[in-house]
């Protein structure tokens, strides 16, 4: 026999099976939950609750009752706490009389919740139904609930504000009443009350033969959790508890009651969102003259389809007729035909937040034939997180738009905020982060500052440069920035949906990790911008750290329900060896999250791609291991605030050149060549040649090696450097390596455009980007670097040593080439002569593509896109 299914909303495992999708899949109009969602502290507290589970629940809960006397007004001895209010509420019945008599009756005015009746029939009563009237705004009509009373005495069941219509009624209305009528037990169901935000609680101050149920489940949206209390006189409290199962209140809900009681904050935000969101709902639905929406004060809607509209009711007969249709849409609605005195013309709506009424709307609108039957939708999006920072995020999102572009998706990558001085400049003369030109390279399509529309490049430990959509807005501290994002994130979000409708699918990726504590608040990067793309989450973690399982179910603990909601699955980067190994991890995941584990990525050394930021260079990482075939020497000075060290990735890839990162003067040597990179602080790193014996050592190897600056070590081999606005740190001025002949001033407009041109000692010509802020002057001896431009790059008299303000100078292969042929040639050694390495990274993306398609559940990720 097929179990009974409930006569309410909110049934998802039902509804989702006659949709054919996952409970999941279905947003959810029928159940009256805070549209708010729970409490950010939930999680917290039933995990602090939850070593005491151990133990019976105090069968008393005397903290909840305190908490409740406390928010509501009287004694913790006029309230009990239940299993949810239902258990309550099929006690109260079987309560005698005031004079000890049974009751014969039980007075409804409806339409009502139904389980008054039901609960009144089970008990013996009669169930009497008043009707409130559509014509009268289902207003409560106290003078004719007065005369039936007259006649006879009863238990007469209020909702406050009622279910299904959402109209409350005056507090004191209610005490006159049970004042004239001391023979009658009046009980008032309050469970939507907190929504309205109403002062004249009954549940503080109330008759003694008034009884109110309060169901805090649906203000804190736990409705899973069962929680709820009564409020009465100590002896009407004695009576109904006795009518009771012991331990009717768990450890758990009893902990998250306390505490949602407590928080007035919430309380605040919630009323005022739900006044919010449900004015937003009604004025989305004026414009169906099919839909009569009748007023309410709760969280949520009471409407009726009419039969005489402009066009009828559409191409949809009934209520249920409308639900079946928009169940098809995945959205779930509440039809009203069981309560008393409504037919299958009435239905309900919960109020949910703005972005999930609209989607209702537009639903509405093809449903009732008032749009076409398909309608474009949101282009699909699918967003890679980690744990922590380089996690492996950005690697990932390129493999994931290589595939995706590979299967014929039209992919585009998009990143909100990013952290790196390894920019690149667009051919618009943007600057953006090198991880989505990246992935932009792995979609088919030019790099666009779009794809990365704040770029923050660090000058400090507390401050960076601010660049937005490729311009720079100026320097700002943390708190600055912090105050800023807000009203950035709205050019963030534009630069978003630009993208997006052009796209056939959105690949974001998010930053550092979404659980920081102390940066969700104004995150603009993570879930913030999933929740805007409406994209499905892939959280990913490190495993060669260690520490993976641990990391990513502690990640799921600190995040909201919402931001769990968003998060698919899990995958785990940079594993060497079995991933069978890992299935009793997999488990674990599975079990304490309900999220799967959507793939394990190996370990991928020399993979050829450029690295995020300077966390994996620094570490040494992204230099290749010792090549028995080096036989140049190239020392790179490892400063403080290196950027765009990735103009190094094309000498590290010669099979005949070792790379390696030097910190002090005592570690340079004797090498081939010595790489001065870019800096975003170079005064203050200049100031660490110095201090670290570097810049001596550079002196002395003057002419016997060759000597190259890029960018800020163009800058600093001159003789001065000034940085007279501040504008990349406190020191105003100081002198250079003395090197070449040149002199720079940092100024306020920063140099940002592709250049090629060519090199007049070898005769190649080469193509890079110029990112700056210096303005510099040749003085004295030496000549230009290129035959186009003698302000782009300068050589000393002797030749060896020389700067160029072009990123990715050594990108060009034959350039490259003959410039290792010339160190080779000081060595004694023969030249190679021709191109040993081809240098690009489109093997590389494809080599990452088939990986990652090996890797994931790819099948999964389609479906989670709709493909």
């Amino acid at each position: 026999m097929a179990p009974r299914t409930a006569p309410h909303g909110g049934n998802l495992r039902a509804l989702a099976a006659q949709a054919g999708c996952g409970p999941e899949d279905i947003l959810d109009f029928s159940a009256n939950i805070n549209p708010l969602g729970p409490p950010p502290w939930l999680r917290s507290v039933v995990a602090g609750a939850l070593s005491s589970a151990v133990h019976y629940p105090d069968p008393e809960a005397v903290e909840l009752r305190r908490a409740a006397a406390a928010c509501y007004g009287g004694a913790p001895e006029e309230f009990l706490a239940g299993n949810g209010t239902s258990d309550i509420l099929y006690a109260l019945p079987r309560l005698a009389g005031p004079r000890g008599a049974p009751f014969a009756r039980a007075l409804i005015p409806g339409p009502a919740y139904v389980d008054y009746a039901r609960a009144a029939s089970l008990a013996g009563l009669r169930p009497d139904h008043l009707p409130l009237v559509p014509e009268d705004g289902f207003a409560l009509p106290f003078d004719r609930l007065d005369a039936e009373l007259a006649a006879a005495p009863a238990m007469v069941f209020l909702g406050r504000p009622n279910n299904p219509t959402g109209r409350g009624f005056a507090a004191d209305d209610l005490r006159g009443l049970a004042g004239r009528r001391p023979d009658s037990l009046f009980v008032v169901d309050e469970a939507f009350a907190d929504f309205p935000g109403e002062p004249d609680r009954l549940a503080g101050r109330r008759p003694e033969n008034v009884v109110v149920l309060l169901s805090l489940t649906k203000f804190l949206a736990v409705p899973g959790l069962r929680l709820g209390l009564c409020a009465a006189s100590p002896e009407t409290i004695r009576r109904i508890a006795a009518l009771l199962p012991p331990w009717q209140c768990s450890t758990l809900a009893q902990a998250v009651g306390a505490r949602g009681l407590a928080d007035d904050a919430f309380r605040a935000r919630s009323v005022a969102a739900c006044r919010e969101y449900r004015e937003h709902l009604r004025g989305l639905l004026a414009a169906f003259p099919e839909i009569a929406v009748f007023p309410g004060e709760a969280d949520f809607l009471l409407c009726r389809l009419l039969a005489g509209g402009p066009k009828g009711a559409g191409p949809v007969a009934d209520a249920p007729g409308l639900a079946e249709r928009l169940l098809a849409e995945r959205i779930a609605v509440r039809v009203c035909d069981n309560f008393a005195g409504l037919d299958a013309s009435w239905f309900r709506l919960a109020v949910r937040p703005p972005e999930e009424n609209a989607r209702l709307a537009e639903a509405l609108a093809r449903v009732l034939g008032r749009a076409p039957a398909r309608k474009n939708r949101r282009t699909p999006a699918i967003m890679v997180q980690g744990v922590c920072s380089n996690a492996g995020k950005s690697v990932l999102a390129a493999g994931l738009c290589r595939v995706l572009l590979q299967d014929g998706h039209a992919p585009c990558p998009f990143k909100a905020q990013n952290m790196s001085l390894n920019s690149f400049v667009t051919q618009d003369g943007g600057e953006m982060g090198r991880a989505q030109v990246t992935q932009a390279l792995a979609s088919g399509r030019e790099p666009d500052a779009r794809m990365n529309p704040v770029l923050l490049k660090p000058s400090s430990d507390t401050g960076s440069q601010v660049i937005v959509l490729g311009r720079p807005v100026g320097n700002m501290r943390v708190a600055e920035y912090t105050d800023y994002k807000p009203r950035v994130f709205g050019t963030v979000c534009a630069a978003y949906d630009e993208l997006a409708a052009g796209a056939g699918v959105m690949v974001l990726e998010g930053a550092g990790s979404p659980a920081e504590v102390n940066l969700k608040a104004h995150d603009i990067v993570n879930m913030a911008m999933a929740r805007h793309a409406g994209a499905r989450v892939l959280l990913a973690a490190d495993i060669d750290r260690g520490g993976s399982f641990a990391s990513l179910a502690g990640t799921m603990d600190c995040l909201q329900e919402w931001e769990r909601a968003l998060v698919a699955g899990f995958v785990l980067n940079k594993f060497r060896g079995d991933p069978s190994l890992l299935a009793e991890g997999f488990d674990f995941l599975r079990l304490h999250t309900g999220r799967p584990t959507l793939g394990v990525v190996p370990w991928l050394p020399d993979l050829g791609l450029p690295e995020e930021d300077s966390v994996s260079f620094k570490a040494g990482i992204s230099l290749p291991r010792a090549k028995k075939d080096a036989v140049l020497d190239v020392a790179v000075a490892d400063l403080p605030h290196i950027s765009n060290f990735t103009d190094l990735d094309a000498l590290a890839a010669e099979p005949d050149v070792a790379v390696r990162l030097v910190r002090s003067g005592d570690e340079l040597g004797e090498p081939d060549m010595v790489v001065l990179p870019g800096s975003k602080n170079t005064l203050s790193d200049l100031a660490w040649l110095r201090a670290s014996g570097i810049a001596d050592a550079l002196a002395a190897l003057d002419g016997r090696a060759e000597i190259v600056g890029i960018c800020g070590g163009l800058q600093m081999l001159g003789r001065r450097m000034e940085d007279p606005l501040g504008l990349e740190s406190a020191i105003e001025s100081a002198p250079g390596l003395g090197l070449l002949d040149l002199s720079t001033v940092l100024a306020a407009d920063k140099t940002l455009t592709r250049r090629t041109a060519t090199d007049l000692a070898t005769g190649r010509a080469v193509t890079g980007y110029e990112i700056h802020h210096g303005l510099t002057d040749s003085e004295g001896e030496g000549r230009p670097l290129y035959a186009e431009d003698e302000g782009l790059g300068r050589a000393a008299g002797h030749g060896r040593t020389w700067g160029t303000y072009l990123h990715g100078v050594f990108d060009a292969d034959e350039y490259r080439r003959a410039v290792l042929d010339r160190l080779r040639g000081r060595r004694g050694l023969p030249p190679l002569g021709r191109v040993q390495v081809r240098y690009g990274i489109d093997a590389a993306l494809d080599r990452l593509a088939e990986v990652v398609r090996t890797s994931l559940d790819m099948g999964a990720v389609y479906r989670m896109l709709g493909f």
